[in-house]
């Protein structure tokens, strides 16, 4: 009987759990080739003017193949919309990492957000899940994760930088958010344009955390008024 070469992977290409995650893997790169072509599509046309055959041309797929990963054009749709979301989370605190101070941190967040349009995208599929409330959990999902990984990446730079923040983590990831998503909506409607938007929200969400510095001389007018007070008490 042959012996196995050594280098031979112990299952073969038979095995029926090779095979199925064969298949797995297969279905995940179609699943997010789907998403990457559609995407663009809803963003340029929007909903009603994107068709199920246009998508799957783009990936050289069949409109099959759609309802089998996604079930309707609506469910592609808030999937999208969600997942460009997140994409647009990771950027915004990745373009924040460098900075140094609260308020380059912000701006930094603020400059990026209001020069996508990920958030009217998203503000679309929210207004799709009030008819469709079977895609709501998915977007409920979508803005938990939103949430925490800003109070995560949020509270790592305070710890890293010594500033004091002037609300808890949570409570600032979701203010800056529900910020964002107002402005943003509002200023679509308004046709401004995204430097607007950024100095709208800059205004709108003010100072969010202190330096050691500004904390220092807070503490320094401090002890001068009251060292000021005991004087004239005196």
């Amino acid at each position: 009987m042959a012996k196995r070469p050594v280098h031979e992977p112990l299952e073969a290409a038979g095995d029926p759990k090779h095979a199925a995650r064969a298949t797995r893997s297969a279905g995940r790169k179609m699943r997010s080739l789907l998403l990457d072509a559609a995407s663009p599509l809803f963003r340029e046309r929007g909903l009603s003017g994107t068709a199920i055959t246009d998508i799957a041309a783009a990936v050289d797929a069949f409109p099959s193949q759609i309802t089998y990963y996604f079930r309707t054009k609506e469910a592609l749709f808030v999937e999208c919309a969600c997942r460009e979301l997140l994409y647009l989370a990771r950027a915004t605190e990745q373009a924040a990492q460098k900075a140094h101070t609260p308020r380059d941190y912000t701006r930094a967040l603020a400059e990026t957000v209001t020069a996508s349009d990920s958030v009217a995208f998203f503000a679309e599929a929210l207004a799709l899940t009030r008819r469709r409330q079977d895609l709501a959990p998915l977007v409920e999902r979508t803005i938990e994760r939103l949430h925490s990984e800003g109070a995560r990446a949020y509270a790592g730079q305070v710890a890293r930088h010594g500033w004091r923040s002037l609300r808890a983590p949570d409570e600032s990831s979701r203010r800056f958010w529900a910020v964002a998503i107002g402005i943003i909506l509002e200023g679509y409607a308004m046709g401004r344009s995204p430097e607007a938007l950024c100095a709208e929200m800059l205004r709108v969400l003010g100072e969010q955390a202190k330096t050691a510095g500004d904390i220092a001389r807070l503490r320094l007018v401090d002890e001068r008024g009251a060292s000021g007070n005991s004087n004239e008490e005196g």
